[in-house]
C-alpha cells in the first residue's frame, strides 16, 4: 500500500508548508497525559486562587473576633497582598518553570502553601497573620499557579481558550467550595479557627500532590530536557536530541503584547472591585448577611461557566476578538451596578457580571500564549500577571475610598476602566491584523 494510501484510510490531513507540499499527522490533542496535565493545572488553581477567593469569609470573623481592634481597611490588606504576591511573583515563577520545569515549582509551592496554612492555624497578631496569609501563602500560590498555566497550553492549540478556560475555571470551583466550607467550619462549635485551619492544610497535601504528579510537559520536551541534562554529564548523545528547546523571548518587546498588557493591567482595575465588594453593596441597600456571602459563590459559579463556554467561542472565532468583547460586555454590565436594588435583580446581575468577566483571567492565558513559542509560555504567562499586579494590590483600597461617596462611584470607576482595558485590547489585535474579519 503506498504511503499516500495509507493517509486516506487513516483520515490524515496534508498540509503545504513555506518549502512545498508535506503530509502531517493531525494528532489528537486530548490524550490521558494531557488530560491528566489539564486536571492537575485545574486542581492547582482550585488550592491556589480558588482559596484566596475565600478570603471573604476571614475578612467578616477577623473584624469579629481576632482583629476586632482593628478597621475593615487595615484587615482587607492581607488578602488584597495575598492576591498582589500571586502576580507580583509571577514573572520569577515562569521563568524557573521554563527553566527547570513545571514540577520543582509546583512541589516547592505546595509545601510553602501547606506550611503556611498550617501556620494561619496559630496566628493571633496583626502582622503574624499577614506574614503567613498574605506573603507566605501568596508566593506558594504563585509557584503552584504558574507554572501549571504555562504547561497546559503546550498541548493543545487548536483548543487553547477552551483548555484555558476549563483550567483556570478550578479557581471558580475553589471560590465556591472554599467559603461554604470554611462559613460551616468556622462556625461549628467543635471546630473553631486553629481546627479549621488544619483541616484544610491537611486536605491541601493530597490535592497539591496531584498536581505534582500530573502536570507535566509533553513527553518530547521531557526527553529533550533529559538529553540536554546527559549531554552535560558527559554522556554521548545527538547534539539535536540533547540541545533544550531556545527561548524566544522576542515577542515581549511587540507592540502586540505590549498593548495586550497595558489592557490587562487597565481592565484589572475594574475586575476584582466588584467581587470584593458585591456582598458589602447588598448589605448597604437592606440584605441579609446570609444573602451577601452567597453572592460570593454565585458570582465565582458564574465565572466558571463564563471561562469555559467563551473558550470555545474564542477558538472558532478569535482569541483576542473574544477578550475585547468580553471585556466590553463587563465594562456595560458594570455600569448597571447600583441599577440592581432588589434580590433579584441583584442576583441577575452578579451571574451577569461573573460570566462577562470570567473570560479575562482564562481567555489571557490564551491569547499571550498565542503570541509565544511552546519554550516560554510560563515566562510569558508570568509576565502578563506580573503586569498586572499592582492593579490587583491598590483597586480594591481605591474602591474602598470611593465607596465612602456611595456605590455610584466605585461602579462608574470600573465600567471606564474595563472599558478602556477593551480598547487596548482592541489596539493589540488591530496591531496583529487590520481586517475586522481575521480570526485573531
Amino acid at each position: 500500500m503506498s504511503h499516500s494510501s495509507q493517509d486516506e484510510g487513516m483520515g490524515m490531513q496534508k498540509e503545504k508548508s513555506d518549502m512545498g507540499e508535506t503530509d502531517t499527522i493531525v494528532e489528537p490533542e486530548l490524550t490521558l497525559r494531557s488530560g491528566l496535565a489539564t486536571a492537575g493545572s485545574a486542581m492547582a488553581y482550585f488550592v491556589t486562587v480558588g482559596f484566596l477567593n475565600a478570603y471573604g469569609v476571614f475578612q467578616q470573623y477577623y473584624t469579629s473576633l481576632y482583629l476586632s481592634d482593628l478597621s475593615n481597611f487595615q484587615i482587607s490588606w492581607i488578602g488584597a497582598f495575598g492576591t498582589f504576591c500571586v502576580f507580583f511573583f509571577a514573572p520569577a515563577a515562569g521563568i524557573l518553570a521554563d527553566k527547570v520545569g513545571p514540577q520543582i515549582p509546583i512541589a516547592v509551592g505546595s509545601v510553602l502553601l501547606v506550611v503556611a496554612v498550617f501556620m494561619v492555624s496559630l496566628c493571633r497578631e496583626y502582622y503574624q497573620f499577614f506574614l503567613a496569609q498574605a506573603l507566605l501563602l501568596g508566593i506558594g500560590c504563585s509557584l503552584i499557579a504558574i507554572p501549571a498555566s504555562g504547561v497546559v497550553p503546550q498541548y493543545f492549540k487548536r483548543n487553547r481558550a477552551l483548555v484555558s478556560g476549563i483550567s483556570v475555571g478550578g479557581s471558580s470551583l475553589g471560590g465556591i467550595i472554599w467559603p461554604i466550607a470554611f462559613n460551616e467550619m468556622l462556625h461549628h462549635d467543635d471546630l473553631g479557627f486553629p481546627w479549621s485551619m488544619r483541616i484544610a492544610g491537611f486536605v491541601m497535601i493530597p490535592l497539591c500532590a496531584f498536581c505534582v504528579l500530573t502536570v507535566r510537559p509533553p513527553a518530547s520536551k521531557e526527553k529533550a530536557h533529559a538529553g540536554a541534562e546527559a549531554g552535560q554529564a558527559g554522556v554521548a548523545l545527538d547534539a539535536d536530541a540533547m540541545a533544550p528547546p531556545k527561548k524566544d523571548l522576542s515577542a515581549l518587546t511587540k507592540p502586540p503584547f505590549i498593548l495586550l498588557c497595558a489592557g490587562l493591567f487597565v481592565g484589572m482595575f475594574g475586575f476584582f472591585i466588584p467581587l470584593f465588594y458585591v456582598a458589602t453593596y447588598a448589605v448597604s441597600i437592606g440584605f441579609s448577611t446570609n444573602l451577601a456571602f452567597y453572592l460570593v459563590s454565585i458570582v465565582n459559579g458564574a465565572s466558571l461557566f463564563g471561562r469555559i463556554l467563551p473558550g470555545i467561542v474564542a477558538d472558532r472565532f478569535g482569541r483576542f476578538n473574544m477578550l475585547a468583547i468580553s471585556m466590553f460586555a463587563a465594562a456595560i454590565v458594570t455600569f448597571c451596578w447600583t441599577a440592581a436594588t432588589s434580590v433579584a435583580g441583584l442576583v441577575v446581575w452578579t451571574i451577569a457580571f461573573g460570566f462577562t468577566s470570567g473570560a479575562l483571567l482564562s481567555l489571557q492565558f490564551a491569547c499571550s500564549t498565542t503570541l509565544a513559542g511552546s519554550s516560554s509560555m510560563a515566562t510569558v504567562i508570568g509576565t502578563v500577571m506580573g503586569a498586572t499586579s499592582i492593579a490587583t494590590l491598590v483597586s480594591t483600597p481605591i474602591a474602598g475610598e470611593l465607596i465612602k461617596h456611595g456605590y455610584i462611584a466605585p461602579s462608574m470607576f470600573c465600567g471606564a476602566m474595563l472599558l478602556v482595558g477593551g480598547c487596548l485590547i482592541t489596539l493589540s489585535r488591530l496591531a496583529q491584523s487590520r481586517s475586522w474579519t481575521a480570526r485573531i
